[in-house]
């Protein structure tokens, strides 16, 4: 009978070497992250522990887990239509396209829509964003200053705007959010005309319309009023 030795593991210098980190490589792992496990389970920790690395060699690329999402978030924004901008047709019609694509990207992903209250993207996408919006004001004859104050208003719209649906617990499912629907219904709609005057004459008005519509109406109503309105003196 013929003794089997047992197999020599393979010295370290065989063992294929593990990627260089990048920031690049960095963030694109913790979008997949984001996208199997949450944007909660995005921490420098478990990116670190995906990555095969120890944390500390993480912050030479990132400074701390709200610019690491700040990256994801630039990183999605590339999902933003921008087409728009370029295209033909009335200003405001095409910069309300832009900025709803905006928010469904936010949509698609709930909890970076709340993150995206204040995170604070510097990355290419954003600024390919901002651009588009900034020209579109300008072929409008939006004055430069109003632009430049109006840009904030209708991004923190359209992320708050998403944010607000992201509040809504997805793993309590789709009866528990319902229910908080029907309870605010039910207390607008039975409110006293002698203690809530202005609540019982709106009625139903104050729940009507989709969510895209009121949406879009408030861009514009953002947008009219800039139209109007002047900028304060701040000198």
């Amino acid at each position: 009978m013929t003794a089997h030795s047992a197999p020599t593991p393979p010295s370290r210098r065989e063992r294929p070497a593990k990627p260089a980190l990048t920031r690049a490589g960095i963030v694109a792992t913790a979008v997949e992250l984001m996208q199997t496990e949450g944007l909660k389970r995005v921490t420098m920790r478990r990116l670190a522990q995906a990555l095969d690395t120890g944390p500390a060699s993480l912050y030479v690329y990132v400074r701390n887990t709200a610019e690491l999402h700040a990256a994801i978030l630039d990183e999605l924004l590339g999902a933003v239509d921008l087409s728009p901008a370029k295209a033909d047709g009335d200003w405001r019609e095409r910069l309300v396209e832009v900025l709803t694509s905006y928010t469904r990207v936010l949509f698609d992903h709930p909890g970076l829509a709340q993150s995206a209250l204040v995170a604070r993207p510097s990355g290419e996408r954003y600024l390919n964003l901002v651009e588009a919006v900034l020209s579109l004001l300008n072929e409008g004859g939006v004055p430069p200053e109003r632009a430049a104050w109006l840009l904030d208003l209708l991004l923190q719209f359209a992320t708050a705007t998403a944010a607000e649906h992201a509040t809504q617990d997805p793993s309590a499912g789709p009866r528990a959010n319902l229910k908080d629907w029907d309870a605010l219904t039910t207390a607008l709609l039975g409110a006293s005309g002698r203690t809530h005057p202005h609540i019982a004459a709106l009625g139903t008005e104050l729940l009507s319309g989709p969510p895209e519509a009121r949406l879009v109406w408030g861009f514009h109503v953002l947008i009219n009023g800039a139209l109007r309105t002047p900028r304060p003196d701040t000198a």
